[in-house]
């Protein structure tokens, strides 16, 4: 099917999403960096709740779970995150190829269900950075999200790994439900962690 990399996408970047909030700390959940800026837990409660609206009235899938876990904790938005993105990627693995073709209501305009699912994807992306540069001002290590970190020993030229803190959504829920678990990380390595060094 010529989507299948769109559910794919989907299908990894859950797995992103719950990382990256994995990595920040109860106590930093409800530190506000700047006053115009959300905090963490803030930043949680609009992923829920962007994604369910996207989901629900743009995209037409429309999940029988709640769109905020009942008590709002790091780690109850860990393990509702995980089930609604579950339950939403099983309801797109049974769309079939029209469906993402078929023009949906984007806001004031028309535009494809493909094209819709793709800015969904990409507004996910742009606040889980807005997290990762808060755990970079807190002095923390940053594991792989894409490809390796300077934490991760920098730059993909100097063949730098990529260290996932988890390999599965499984993995990271039940490690976090006991304090988490944190592999090793090499640091920058003896080169600079930019282009631009």
């Amino acid at each position: 099917m010529r989507y299948d990399f769109l559910i794919e996408t989907y299908r990894t970047e859950r797995v992103k999403t719950l990382s990256v909030w994995s990595q920040i700390a109860d106590t930093h959940m409800d530190t506000r960096l700047e006053p115009r800026a959300r905090t963490p837990h803030e930043h949680m409660v609009h992923q829920c709740v962007s994604e369910d609206a996207w989901m629900r009235t743009m995209l037409d899938i429309a999940i029988p779970l709640p769109v905020l876990p009942e008590r709002e904790t790091r780690l109850t938005f860990l393990e509702h995150y995980a089930a609604a993105a579950a339950a939403r990627l099983a309801m797109l693995e049974q769309r079939p190829e029209p469906w993402f073709e078929e023009e949906t209501t984007f806001f004031d305009t028309r535009r494809s269900r493909a094209w819709v699912f793709t800015r969904r994807l990409t507004h996910s992306s742009h606040h889980r950075g807005q997290l990762t540069a808060y755990l970079r001002l807190w002095g923390q290590a940053l594991y792989s999200t894409y490809g390796p970190s300077a934490d991760t020993g920098g730059l993909f030229q100097y063949n730098a790994p990529v260290i996932y803190r988890y390999p599965s959504i499984e993995r990271l829920l039940e490690a976090e439900a006991r304090g988490g678990d944190f592999p090793p990380l090499p640091g920058p390595g003896i080169h600079s962690p930019t282009e631009r060094p």
